[in-house]
């Protein structure tokens, strides 16, 4: 359709199909059908109506689905959807099992099918492994749809959803190749390791061209604040930009493009960045466009199915099937296993392989692939072939794979959500109950009516209480106990850091650490029924400091400064974690009585985590008041900002309130709340933030300089390096080389020596530095490593003297070579 004139007539298809499309949805949620198997049936009947029925259903039978709109109009959209709102944190966890199926997993099964088929067909095996890269491409959208309505595990929707994601780039990628060597003629080993290299160029291609994709929209993201319309073309353009470039410019996987900036996107990292106004938005906005892609896709499925093809097809179709069956048995219940043992690999059951197997279902993929084939011998049995086998996996495996999953019990949610579920049933019978006086005030209602309602209700607490006592009492010991109210404690702390960030008073990244941290535990009871408190990212930490060291070695200036500023918004990002720590386990322990009474836990074990509440709630008051006693002017800034936000935030709830009421006309309250919007924006924790300590605090600190004089102490200032140390990083380290003496501004200071080289286990503390004293000057004096550990017990801010420097100062200041001499005889005594 490139005429003009075609248009409408393009419209006219959308518009019916679309109404088509609304029809069936209503008509599957009537009766409980799967809506997408439905489409497909849907579209065969109406080509079929097409072509013997009225005339005004003719343009049914001619409609034409080309492959290219599926694969750049479609596609980009249903990848980018699944892989936004995937679970990226089981997705890391589950990584191995997913990419062992969709790489050597698609490739055994291609190899079966081809195989198979090549001995049971008149195809060359060249075009029968071709046949079998196609119909190695799952598309499980039915199976998706009913997991989330039965409430299936998530690591199940994960392994299936995350396979599909990942062997759809796989499958085009193998099928490019192999149709190569179908259209060339032969094939050879030489062939095929250079097929090889070219998958992964394509493959790991893709993923660094949607990397790099999602990391840009993440950094454009985040430099908006509330503004729906451009966030979302942002996310718009980046699901399309990336498969087009990935695809059409570089030529490499625009599927593995459009996975990748999904995922980035999706994760923590990504949604941190989106307005939190807009993610509602967001959210809305892409479930709606993947649902109209879904049903276009299956209804142009249907319509595209050729059943006198099919039929004529049919000496050949049970065998492909068999071929396809058993292919995926090998791959499932062959590999599966083998993953399970991997160190670190969590086993996956017998009763999640063989959901897994029978939910390999086939879709549009597959036939857009076919569909988009050039001539060649036998070309012409690809489409039926593999229209059959899609119909065969709608039909047969589409519509049987609920009463499956019935069979091995895994429609059956958690222990923590059946309870959850059973006490969302008992609070709705209750808060019946207390609106029932509201019917009878206006005596208009009848009493015998109200009466008969009481008792039900009443009746159907009983028997959920009932309920809730049974299942205690058969899968809840002590120990389930203390782990349900953890997980609920540790919702409400997530809840609580959500409101936090969604009203700026935390920044992001301290918003992604408490989350993360969170996420983590809460994954542990779920997934380990285990309570594990994770203090910290270690690894990240870790790495930090290693950058830090490495920057202060290389002594470059410009880099310094870059160093400097990383480590001082690390404080700064320490302290807003704390504090928000500290205001969540308040509220915790504010509603901790509550939640253990709607959960009826016993009232020990809500006392054990009351306990532990009390003792994080202490260290981290601790821990602020550090903070403050050592930077009071940081804390005082940040407590400002935040009364400011509070404020402006109380002006945003009275104007909703005005315009929801009709007191204000709806368009002059956006633009007063636009206003406050961008005021709020100003009051955000500054990305770049100083601790503006004085340098001449150190007149009247350090000792050795209180015998100077304003003058002396001017020409001195320009030698002193400014330093920032986070809590717990180690300043200075045992057996390094050192080349600078530190002076402490604020902050305290623990000096550990380790019994043998090396030995961080046996660290033993030998003093504590405070605010005015020095450390280091051994290392410069005698020329020796370092001999003792310097670590950071609280954030400090420092001054640093290179060696150069303090040998100018020694030189010009005998009072101060004196009195680090006697310092140092004094130590090493």
């Amino acid at each position: 359709m490139n005429d003009a004139t075609h248009i409408p007539e393009l419209v006219a298809v959308v518009v019916a199909l679309l109404l088509v499309a609304a029809a069936t949805k209503s008509v599957t949620d009537r009766f409980r059908l799967p809506f997408t198997v439905m489409l497909v049936l849907v579209g065969i009947v109406l080509r079929e109506l097409g072509e013997i029925g009225p005339a005004m259903l003719g343009f049914l039978a001619e409609i034409r689905v080309a492959p290219e709109v599926i694969l750049f109009v479609f596609l980009p959209t249903l990848i980018f959807e699944s892989a936004y709102n995937m679970d990226t944190r089981l997705l890391r966890r589950n990584l191995a099992p997913i990419l062992t199926l969709a790489i050597p997993g698609l490739m055994l099964s291609t190899a079966i099918i081809g195989m198979l088929v090549y001995a049971c067909t008149p195809l060359a095996l060249p075009a029968a492994l071709l046949l079998g890269a196609i119909l190695s491409a799952t598309d499980p959208v039915a199976v998706i749809a009913l997991f989330k309505q039965m409430g299936a595990p998530k690591r199940l929707t994960i392994l299936v959803e995350g396979e599909s994601l990942f062997n759809d780039a796989t499958a085009l990628v193998a099928a490019k190749i192999l149709l190569a060597v179908v259209l060339a003629g032969y094939f050879s080993w030489e062939s095929a390791w250079s097929g090889l290299g070219e998958f992964l160029r394509v493959f790991v291609g893709g993923v660094a061209v949607g990397w790099v994709a999602g990391l840009a929209t993440g950094w454009l993201l985040g430099r908006l604040n509330n503004a729906p319309e451009v966030e979302i073309s942002l996310t718009t353009i980046l699901a399309y930009l990336s498969f087009y470039l990935a695809e059409h410019e570089l030529h490499v996987s625009g599927v593995m493009a459009v996975v990748a900036a999904g995922v980035v996107i999706g994760g923590d990292w990504g949604r941190s960045k989106i307005s939190p106004p807009v993610e509602g938005y967001l959210d809305h906005f892409w479930e709606y466009t993947a649902f109209v892609a879904n049903v276009l896709i299956f209804l142009l499925v249907g319509l595209s199915v050729d059943l006198a093809a099919l039929w004529g097809s049919l000496v050949y179709l049970p065998w492909v099937v068999l071929a396809m069956l058993l292919s995926r048995a090998a791959m499932i219940y062959g590999l599966m296993p083998l993953v399970g043992r991997l160190p670190g690999s969590q086993p996956v059951g017998l009763a999640y392989q063989t959901v897994m197997f029978w939910g390999g279902l086939r879709g549009a993929i597959a036939l857009a692939i076919a569909l988009s084939l050039p001539a060649f011998p036998h070309s012409e049995l690809f489409i039926p072939l593999i229209t059959g086998a899609v119909l065969f996996t709608l039909l047969a495996q589409g519509l049987s794979i609920e009463k499956l999953m019935r069979k091995l019990g895994l429609d059956r949610p958690p222990l923590a959500d059946r309870l959850a579920l059973l006490a969302r049933d008992l609070a709705a019978q209750e808060l019946t109950q207390q609106r029932i006086p509201d019917l009878l005030r206006g005596g208009l209602f009848a009493h015998p009516i109200a009466a008969r309602l009481e008792r039900k209700c009443q009746r159907n607490s009983e028997r959920i209480r009932q309920a809730i006592t049974e299942l205690r009492s058969r899968e809840m010991g002590r120990h389930e106990e203390t782990m349900l109210l953890y997980l609920r404690t540790f919702s409400e702390e997530h809840a609580y850091y959500q409101r936090l960030f969604h009203n700026g008073h935390i920044s992001e990244g301290a918003y992604r650490e408490l989350v993360a941290v969170l996420v983590l535990q809460i994954d542990a009871i779920r997934y380990q029924g285990q309570f594990e408190h994770v203090h910290t990212h270690r690894l990240i930490r870790q790495t930090e400091q290693w950058l830090y060291r490495m920057i202060d070695r290389m002594d470059w200036n410009w880099l310094a400064k870059l160093g400097e500023g990383m480590r001082t918004r690390r404080i700064v990002l320490n302290y807003e974690e704390v504090l928000a720590h500290y205001q969540a386990n308040g509220w915790v322990l504010a509603s901790i009585d509550k939640l253990a009474e709607r959960e009826s836990i016993p009232a020990e074990v809500a006392e054990e985590v009351r306990g532990r509440y009390r003792r994080w709630h202490e260290q981290a008051r601790t821990q602020l008041d550090s903070v403050g006693a050592q930077f009071p002017e940081f804390v005082t800034a940040m407590q400002e900002r935040l009364s400011q936000r509070i404020g402006l935030l109380a002006e945003i709830d009275a104007t909703e309130a005005q315009v929801e009421h009709g007191l204000l006309p709806p368009g002059i309250g956006d633009a007063q709340m636009a206003e406050v919007f961008r005021e709020l924006d100003k009051l955000r924790t500054p990305r770049r933030t100083r601790l503006n300590v004085d340098p001449a605090e150190l007149l009247r600190k350090v000792p050795f300089f209180r015998q100077l004089s304003q003058a002396d102490f001017a020409e001195i200032e320009p030698l002193l390096k400014q330093h920032s140390a986070t809590e717990s990083e180690d300043i200075v380290k045992q057996g390094e080389p050192g080349d600078s003496l530190y002076l402490i501004a604020r902050g305290v200071v623990r000096v550990l020596r380790a019994d043998g080289e090396n030995d961080e286990d046996k660290e033993h503390a030998v003093g504590t530095l405070l605010a005015g004293d020095f450390f280091g000057e051994q290392a410069l004096l005698h020329g020796e490593p370092r001999n003792a550990t310097c670590r950071a017990v609280t954030p400090c801010y420092l001054y640093r003297l290179q060696r150069k420097d303090f040998d100018e100062l020694r030189q010009r200041w005998p009072s101060i070579d004196a009195a680090v001499q006697e310092a140092d005889r004094a130590r090493r005594a």
